[in-house]
């Protein structure tokens, strides 16, 4: 094999092959205490449907024990987890007698599912009344002290989680009166809680309905209402307990850090906040906090981080029961009302003491420094009048131990009058270009090792968000983090790459090498400019480098000359000694940053690249080929600063601190597709400290409230009533079968069936009359009234004028017969409003998301849509579609750099839609040319666009306009109307005859009326062209392109994402958005595509939002664990809404695969179906040439000794599957299958790496297997299919990422005809959420079966055979034998291929490569870090942002 990419094992590869501590499958099904417990009890072989019995002294002694002593190690929980015990055997065994350890366990392994991401709630809702009475359980077991903190610890994590999936019904009944008003009941005063019923009216009601509840509930009802009103009291009551005890433990501070991420969750949510906030308030949470013995310990860092989250919810500007977000002038005009109480009370009551105070304006008196002073003069029991006077609370029970001394009553005045930054002042502080602080700071580099066992001082995006403003906030806080993760990941890389050492002079030098980074000397400052008015920051900052490329090979050179204006590099100052000194351990800490010697990172633009003459290197592979010989290996590199942190550089080094920029000595770049984090911040921050509002329809959804169906366009007034459908169905019968359930009545006295098009008229009926008087009482559960039953639909048809005599003049008309659901998407999205279409695998996504364009063009003329997607492939092949419609190309425009590989004639990106537009002017004046002397018009009417339009008005349209008159007269005959037409010299080319033969008037007027319309469309084309006549600048034609003419606008969500703020100041205004992949694009890039435009009159003019993706295949990928799970940066708007409850609408037919195959993953998609050609086809029902199975997984053991091992982290290879999948390969070459039709899948990217090292050696350089279509990586191939897929599973030790069954339905949804799974039989079969698909998998044969002897295309019909022994059938037992099998094949190949071409005998081929390796040699494995392709992991999946087209 060959050795560039190969690294032999060695002891150090053996050592990094070590397993983490997670459950093998040695755990799960070896002799393990757990394993042999549950096969005793719970996992028995035999198929009784038995009900399940717990034991208590099993339970007791062989489980808790066990965990007690082990002290509920994480690994032993997932083992049990792992095991099926709580859908097996401890769920199905509870009741109301359980014991205690019972109700324990079930929490202890819910939390343990809910922190693996596993589906969990849909287990207990077999048995609600069980539920509840579990739920009681845990909540009151929660408040008991006889429990260990850490039980109470687990116990809340639960609690956690429950509030986290309101979305259950069954949940949320549960927690919902946890935070009700019966809540308020723990006020310190009746006074307070009249106040807010005078603020909020309605309160009042609430209040007395809940009382009325209690009076008249029983007993029993009447002690869990007032446990259900205490609970969240006595919690935090015994939460400020613990923050006051002297002796504070982990376990006490773990319990507390918890408490604050629940309390923290309970106020970022308006539903769970509208009580909580004015609880916690009056329990004085923050200064309570602020003043523990656990805040101000040293050691707490994350404990502080998470207050000041806290603080930022609990003062979040912002109704708390209307849910209204106060504009920063509203939230500065409640502190100003707030300062004025203060005022009038000390005037009444303090006036000799507090008389300064109460005559100060508002400024004077709302910072802590200067109210401290002013009330320092109070005695104690005169501060304690003062907050009784303001109605704070003045004692607290004993049981929470704290004190309200002066000091603390002194902090609870402060914090509560103190003025307070807005979350928009906030967003506007907030740097979005690192530093060497910002990347290395300690809340960042926490999240590193983040594994959920602790919280995170990090916001999430939630099932629901306090405001727009609140969502912005949360996702550039999060984006945020995740790019600086990024970076520093990256930096750190190209640090240790290039190994810094110090030299005896005390300089820096570089022994290593990376491709990302170049050492440089210190840049030059070219120029500071001066502040702009206002600012006391340079208003820019320019320098320069010079770089050195001597050593660089070409490739190398070209991506440095590559790098484009506004691209961000990194200037890094390295000193190898500070590294040194971290190494010998000098200093009680030492950062991250001085341990890798990095003393600064600054950020900088890119301005322009010089080559050594002052030359600008705009497009490097023309420099190169035009200087391949002259060529220079030197570059200046002009950059710009940021000034800001230029500002601040400045005034350290003026303070006596080293000069920053003499220190600099290293650049770092990054590729293109992971740097675009600075335009994507710019454009979230914009939109923070912006009032852009969402579209009035739509707000309440997107932060989901309301009625879920609200956004839906049955319940919108701008509903459209009549639709002209155009060629969407194809005949009558397609149009009944299409409305099922709907009455279609024909209009314009036709009453019987006739075709298309067709004109849906919607007839809405009355709704009837309610006599009873209606409840005001809003209830939960209270179904929605009913619209009509049966929505009726009259149907007219037209017929289609006549476009013009030649056949490019005729309609591009659809041809895919949509199903009912298709049809209910198209008609959804077709209306205003809200639609989000499922699409699970091969069910026509593309199509109807085509057709909802194609008719919003041709039903709303007047209309602009955004076509976004997640990737590049995706929007090209939706685009390639759409160009395939009836839809005039000039109005088509794709922006971003992916249009270069769209696969169409035309070219349509900005400037290739500029070039087309002149392309077509140059066309359409000659043939105006050609029409002017058709008809004998002197003069040069085809020198521009100008000339055309004054020879349209002059000749033209006064020709057409006196042939008119001659129509107009019923006496003229058809001949006299042929004989009248003015243009039968112009149109002498058209197919001949032009007019009809017979004598048929209207088909003659008919013929007349569509040559006028393909002449009046070359005049109306070039008056659009005209502008471009006129405007000079290359830029200018673009923007009147982007913002005039184009109609249907295409780009990626992250094309979108950068360039908001530039596409929204050319003043670019939309109607309609559709949205690809809606559920792989994260939450943010969802929502600037809907707010890229500037509101007109103060509303937005978007109309339309049509969302299609499938949420049960991937999500965003998103670099870092912690950002991933616990933030939930992962989530799309997509899911969420379905979460939410909004109408979907679930395609419900594939067209993809064989049935067989499709069965596969069918168990995730209620009701899908197959389409009947995928039943009836010829390729669906035969065999695949060569193998008895049409799918089949096949169990690979240890291949000479091993399973998978991973030569570094997270890059996982199993080189007995990549031998297995590359000879299967090869096997179905040597049958004649095509290459284009194979796709070898990988679940690794280091197995992919491997495969495709074994593929190079093996078959790229011979032509009878050459290389499959695409090696790539499950996730890399969402979206894509082929007719046969190869999939490598690689796990041997446990299911590891796989668990997550999205990632599954997507790997067995890729293949049509064929799937091939290699993998570990024992590690899989075993996975409870796998069970659905491995059940159909492994109820084949696990070794390969081959059905020998022919050649494909096979004629073997599969249904036939179902039973049966396959022709010349074979049993491969295992890598070896089919390595043998194949190299005997294809020495039979040769030698027959020498026969048939006439060519003498030669020696043999290489057995090397043509067999697995020999079982004397040594394993190998491709090394991760040396294969530039393969460095993305993918369970630590890599860009934060997608990449820029």
């Amino acid at each position: 094999m060959p050795t560039a990419k190969r690294l032999k094992s060695s002891a150090k590869t053996r050592a990094r092959d070590k397993p983490r501590a997670r459950p093998t499958v040695a755990d799960l099904e070896g002799e393990s205490e757990f394993a042999q417990l549950a096969k005793q009890h719970w996992l028995k072989t035999s198929k009784g449907t038995a009900k399940v019995k717990v034991k208590s002294d099993v339970l007791k002694k062989e489980i808790w024990d066990v965990l007690e002593k082990d002290a509920f190690a994480y690994k032993s929980l997932l083992v049990l987890e792992g095991l099926q015990t709580l859908e097996s055997y401890l769920w199905p065994g509870y009741s109301e007698d359980s014991s205690n350890f019972h109700v324990l366990l079930i929490a202890l392994l819910t939390v343990v599912k809910a922190r693996e991401r596993l589906e969990t709630w849909s287990i207990f809702e077999d048995r609600p009344a069980e539920f509840s009475s579990l739920f009681s359980r845990i909540l009151s077991m929660s408040l008991d002290h006889s429990l260990s903190l850490t039980i109470r610890t687990h116990l809340l994590n639960f609690i956690i989680f429950a509030f986290q999936s309101l979305d259950w019904t069954s949940v949320r009944k549960e927690c919902a009166p946890l935070v009700s008003i019966a809540i308020w009941h723990n006020l310190s005063s009746d006074a307070k809680r009249e106040t807010k019923f005078t603020q909020a009216p309605q309160l009042r009601k609430s209040w007395k309905a809940a009382g009325k509840r209690y009076d008249s509930a029983d007993d029993a009802t009447k002690a869990r209402l007032r446990f259900e009103r205490a609970w969240l009291y006595t919690l935090t009551l015994d939460f400020l307990r613990l923050l006051y005890e002297e002796k504070t433990t982990q376990e006490n501070v773990l319990y507390c850090e918890r408490f604050v991420e629940f309390i923290s969750d309970l106020l970022s949510q308006l539903p769970t906040r509208r009580y909580v906030n004015t609880l916690l308030q009056d329990l004085h949470i923050l200064p309570a906090l602020r003043l523990s013995p656990m805040f101000s310990n040293d050691t707490n860092a994350l404990f502080r981080d998470q207050y000041a989250l806290l603080t930022h919810y609990v003062h979040f500007s912002i109704d708390d029961q209307t849910g209204a977000q106060h504009s920063r002038t509203e939230a500065y005009d409640r502190h100003c009302a707030e300062l004025g109480k203060l005022q009038r009370i000390a005037l009444r009551h303090f006036k000799e003491k507090l008389t300064v105070l109460a005559l100060s304006n508002y400024a004077s008196i709302d910072r802590r420094s200067d109210l401290e002073n002013l009330l320092e003069v109070l005695t104690d029991d005169e501060l304690i009048s003062l907050a009784s006077f303001l109605e704070l609370r003045t004692e607290y029970p004993e049981s929470a131990k704290v004190i309200l001394d002066r000091h603390f009553l002194m902090e609870v005045l402060l914090s509560t009058f103190e003025k307070r930054k807005t979350f928009q002042e906030t967003a506007r502080d907030l740097s979005i270009l690192p530093t060497e602080e910002s990347l290395f700071d300690q809340s960042l580099l926490r999240t590193d090792n983040y594994d959920g066992s602790q919280p995170l001082a990090l916001p999430k995006l939630k099932l629901q968000y306090l405001s727009v403003g609140d969502f912005l906030w949360r996702a550039l806080v999060l984006y945020r983090c995740e790019s600086f993760y990024g970076i520093r990941k990256d930096i750190t890389d190209v640090v240790r790459r290039l190994r810094p050492e110090a030299r005896q002079s005390g300089e820096t030098r570089f022994t290593g090498s990376s491709k990302m980074a170049l050492p440089i000397s210190r840049p030059s400052i070219l120029e500071v400019v001066p502040p702009l008015v206002g600012d006391d920051k340079p208003s820019a900052v320019r320098a320069e480098i010079s770089l050195d490329l001597r050593r660089l090979g070409d490739r190398l050179r070209r991506e440095w000359d590559s790098l484009r204006p506004d691209d961000v590099v990194f200037l890094i100052a390295i000193d190898a000694t500070a590294q040194t000194d971290a190494t010998n351990g000098s200093g009680n800490s030492v950062s991250e940053a001085n341990k890798l010697g990095v003393i600064a990172v600054r950020t900088a633009e890119v301005a322009q690249v010089l080559d050594d003459k002052g030359k600008s290197i705009r497009d490097p592979y023309s420099y190169f080929s035009d200087h391949f010989k002259t060529r220079s290996s030197s570059r200046r590199m002009q950059l710009r600063l940021d000034p800001k942190m230029y500002k601040k550089d400045m005034e350290q080094m003026s303070k006596g601190d080293p000069d920053i920029y003499e220190r600099i000595n290293l650049i770092v770049r990054r590729s293109g597709r992971e740097n675009n984090f600075k335009p994507v911040l710019e454009s979230i921050r914009t939109l923070t400290l912006s009032e852009v509002p969402l579209a009035s329809w739509l707000h309440e959804n997107f932060l989901g409230y309301g009625d879920p169906a609200g956004a839906t366009y049955k319940h919108l007034p701008n509903r459209a009533s009549k639709i002209d459908f155009r060629d969407t169905f194809l005949d009558w019968q397609h149009l009944v079968a299409s409305l099922p359930g709907k009455t279609i009545e024909p209009g314009f006295e036709v009453s019987s069936s006739f075709g298309p098009p067709y004109v849906l008229e919607s007839i809405d009926k009355p709704p009837e009359q309610i006599s009873s008087k209606a409840s005001k009482k809003r209830r939960r559960d209270a179904e929605p009234p009913m619209l009509a039953e049966i929505e009726t639909y009259k149907v007219s048809t037209y017929k289609p004028q006549n476009m013009g005599p030649y056949p490019v003049d005729s309609p591009k008309l659809n041809t895919v017969r949509f199903t009912a659901a298709q049809i209910e998407a198209i008609m959804s999205g077709t209306q205003p409003g809200l639609t989000v279409v499922v699409g699970p695998p091969g069910t026509g996504k593309t199509d109807v998301a085509t057709q909802i364009i194609n008719n919003i063009y041709h039903n709303f003329p007047e209309q602009r849509t955004l076509l976004i997607a997640h990737s590049n492939q995706a929007l090209n092949q939706l685009f390639a579609k759409i160009v395939a419609l009836d839809i005039d190309e000039r109005h088509l425009l794709r922006l971003g750099h992916g249009e270069e590989e769209l696969d169409t004639e035309g070219n349509f990106s900005k400037h290739g839609r500029v070039e087309s537009f002149l392309e077509i002017r140059g066309r359409y004046l000659k043939e105006v040319n050609r029409l002017a002397a058709s008809m004998g018009a002197p003069g040069a009417h085809g020198n521009s666009a100008e000339t055309a339009g004054y020879f349209n008005s002059v000749y033209v349209q006064p020709a057409w306009v006196k042939f008119t008159e001659i129509i107009n007269d019923n006496s003229s005959s058809a001949a006299d109307i042929i004989r009248a037409f003015p243009f039968h010299n112009f149109f002498s080319d058209a197919p001949s005859p032009l007019f009809p033969t017979e004598d048929d008037r209207l088909a003659v007027v008919d013929v007349a009326e569509g040559c006028y319309r393909h002449i009046s469309k070359m005049f109306s084309e070039l008056e659009d062209v005209q502008p471009f006549e006129i405007l000079r600048r290359d830029r200018d034609k673009a923007n009147y392109l982007l913002t005039n003419e184009a109609r249907i606008i295409a780009m990626t969500s992250t094309h979108a994402a950068m360039r908001r703020s530039e596409i929204a100041s050319l003043g670019f205004h939309y109607d309609n958005v559709v949205m690809e992949e809606a559920a792989q694009i994260t939450e943010i890039e969802n929502f600037i595509p809907l707010a890229m435009q500037k509101p007109k009159d103060g509303q937005m003019a978007l109309q339309r939002v049509v969302l299609c993706g499938d949420h049960y295949q991937n999500s965003p990928v998103i670099q870092s664990l912690a950002f991933r799970h616990y933030a939930n940066l992962e989530q799309s708007l997509f899911s969420r809404l379905v979460r939410l409850g909004i109408p979907v609408i679930n395609l419900d037919q594939q067209g993809r695969a064989r049935p067989s195959i499709a069965a596969l993953y069918q168990w995730r998609y209620p009701n899908l179906g197959n389409l009947p050609h995928v039943e009836s086809l010829p390729e669906f029902q035969t065999a695949n040439a060569g193998f008895k199975y049409d799918y089949q997984f096949i169990n690979v053991p240890d291949y000479k000794g091993h399973g998978e091992v991973e030569p570094t982290p997270h890059f996982i290879q199993n080189l007995g599957e990549a031998e297995y999948a590359v000879a299967l390969y090869q096997y179905m070459r040597l049958l004649g299958y095509p290459a284009a039709k194979i796709s070898i899948l990988t679940t690794y990217a280091g197995q992919r790496a491997l495969v495709k090292d074994i593929l190079a050696f093996r078959c790229e350089n011979e032509a009878i297997f050459g290389m499959p279509k695409i090696v790539t990586t499950v996730d890399k191939y969402q979206g894509e299919q082929n007719d046969y897929i190869i999939l490598s599973l690689t796990r041997t030790s446990r299911v590891g990422y796989l668990r997550d069954i999205r990632r599954l339905t997507v790997a067995l949804s890729r293949a049509r005809l064929g799937l091939y799974i290699v993998g570990r039989r024992e590690v899989f079969e075993v996975c409870y959420e796998l069970r659905s698909a491995f059940e159909l998998l492994l109820s084949r044969p696990d070794k390969l079966v081959l059905s020998t002897g022919e050649m494909w295309p096979s004629n073997r019909i599969l249904a036939e055979e179902e039973g049966k022994t396959a022709p010349n059938e074979a049993i491969m037992e295992g890598v070896e034998h089919l390595g043998q099998f194949v190299y005997e094949m294809t020495v039979a190949k040769v030698k027959q291929l020498r026969v048939e071409q006439g060519l003498p005998d030669e020696e043999e081929i290489g057995e090397a490569r043509l067999q697995p390796i020999r079982e004397e040699d040594e394993v190998q494995y491709v090394d991760g870090a040396s294969d530039e392709e393969d460095e993305e992991q993918e369970e630590i999946p890599q860009d934060p942002i997608k990449p820029e087209e």
